[in-house]
């Protein structure tokens, strides 16, 4: 797997003054009634939003493996001093030195208030074989004091292009020197129209220097929404779609001592699922165990590193019915929340291969063309709940409505399609258990 780059410049301080100006700061800046995390986060793809792709335009790029951080450019309007942040999804900010924004309009001034998306990844020259680390934009929140959030993402783009990457890639043209004492290279995502999907499977996608994790789709004409985001879909072959879950171990006891662990025996590696917070302490459930061979027990055990309470990304092996580690992702703050593991559950049962979504990239685009045209049928409206929300609130996009779940012999028709029925009897009350069972397993209390 590749590896997930860490992140770079000063942590500020939790809970320090610093950290409570910046957060109420990029509040007030998108116009949120809430100092947590402000970016958007895509819903899995799945087979009925095929039509979504013929009835609306949607652009597409391809799904860089690295770590989704926002960017914050701030300028002091007294000193003219320029600060810059990244965010993670922690909500947590880094203080970068070394990068600078000129404004687009007088590039001997700072750039002001800046709010941009995007991703941190690995560049790894193909014959060197130097890593570069290099962040990629693809959406901005707020340019220069301006908050643009409410606009489609082709104005929002254009923003990005011309107001924060134009002037910067012509400071570095004309001070090539600057590069020296950068974090990293700043460069905005290439995208393409949504019928060109084929291009990015065969053109953008082989030529990567970093990992891909697949497609994403965002429809062009629906603002930016903080939260969950229907209109963002992210796309996977079925039997690549990973989950992220807490890892907790349970050890079986030691021989002739009932209450000391053995912690040289391969454990039950127990996948967890985030049930949200109750009242600020995060909540999680069982849900399934992820199989571990005994020779990766045992390098586990040689890497000194701590394996349990950690999130995890595990994928669904179809040939052996069970789930397998692919890294930790200590980038994120949880697992998935459940009502996401349902969607990626559901999206690898009734996934979408990547035969099938180029079969349908006539049709994209004959309707593209049809709504360009004068007098063309107009997009239908997005998704909204309560009708628009006022620029200085926020309300989360309605969540679109789940397909009836497959018929259980359809499911284990699909050689893809992970098994989610009940294995034993319930154990816990709660709906969100898939996976319950006997309350002890292999000498271990669950």
């Amino acid at each position: 797997m590749p590896r997930i780059p860490d992140i770079p410049g000063n942590a500020v301080a939790h809970n320090s003054d610093q950290e409570h100006w910046l957060k109420r700061h990029v509040a007030s800046l998108c116009h949120l009634d809430h100092e947590r995390f402000p970016g958007s986060q895509p819903v899995s793809f799945a087979a009925r939003d095929l039509d979504k792709l013929e009835a609306q335009d949607y652009w597409v790029a391809e799904k860089s493996d690295g770590i989704r951080v926002l960017l914050l450019i701030h300028a002091d309007t007294n000193t003219c001093d320029q600060m810059v942040y990244l965010i993670d999804r922690h909500n947590s900010y880094r203080q970068l030195t070394g990068l600078y924004f000129p404004h687009h309009g007088d590039p001997r001034n700072p750039l002001r208030d800046t709010l941009v998306d995007g991703e941190l990844v690995i560049d790894v020259h193909p014959h060197t074989k130097q890593e570069t680390l290099r962040y990629l934009a693809f959406d901005c929140l707020v340019a220069d004091q301006q908050n643009v959030m409410s606009r489609p993402l082709d104005k929002r783009y254009g923003r990005l292009q011309q107001w924060v990457y134009e002037p910067y890639r012509k400071m570095m043209r004309d001070h090539p020197h600057m590069a020296l004492q950068q974090p990293f290279e700043f460069k905005v995502k290439e995208v393409k129209f949504s019928y060109r999907v084929e291009d990015v499977f065969n053109i953008d996608i082989p030529h990567l220097q970093h990992g891909n994790d697949g497609l994403i789709y965002t429809c062009v004409s629906t603002p930016y929404a903080p939260g969950t985001d229907p209109n963002i879909l992210k796309w996977k072959p079925p039997s690549e779609n990973s989950i992220d879950f807490k890892l907790v171990l349970r050890f079986a006891p030691t021989p002739g001592k009932p209450k000391v662990p053995d912690f040289q025996t391969k454990p039950i590696f127990e996948l967890h699922v985030w049930c949200g917070d109750d009242r600020g302490v995060p909540r999680y459930e069982f849900y399934d165990v992820m199989h571990v061979a005994d020779d990766e027990w045992e390098r586990m055990k040689t890497s000194n590193e701590q394996l349990d309470d950690r999130v995890v990304e595990v994928h669904w092996d179809p040939a052996h019915e069970h789930w397998r580690m692919m890294r930790f992702r200590d980038d994120k703050p949880h697992g998935n929340h459940k009502s996401v593991v349902d969607n990626i559950i559901k999206s690898i049962a009734d996934g979408i291969e990547k035969d099938a979504l180029l079969s349908r990239s006539a049709a994209i685009r004959n309707n593209w063309k049809a709504r360009a045209a004068p007098g063309g049928p107009p997009p239908p409206p997005p998704p909204q709940k309560g009708g628009h929300a006022p620029p200085h609130s926020y309300s989360h996009p309605q969540k679109p409505v789940p397909p009836p779940p497959l018929p259980l012999a359809a499911q284990r028709a699909r050689p893809d399609a992970p098994h989610v029925e009940q294995r034993y009897s319930r154990l816990a009350p709660s709906p969100w258990s898939k996976v319950t069972g006997p309350p002890m397993v292999g000498g271990m209390y669950r």
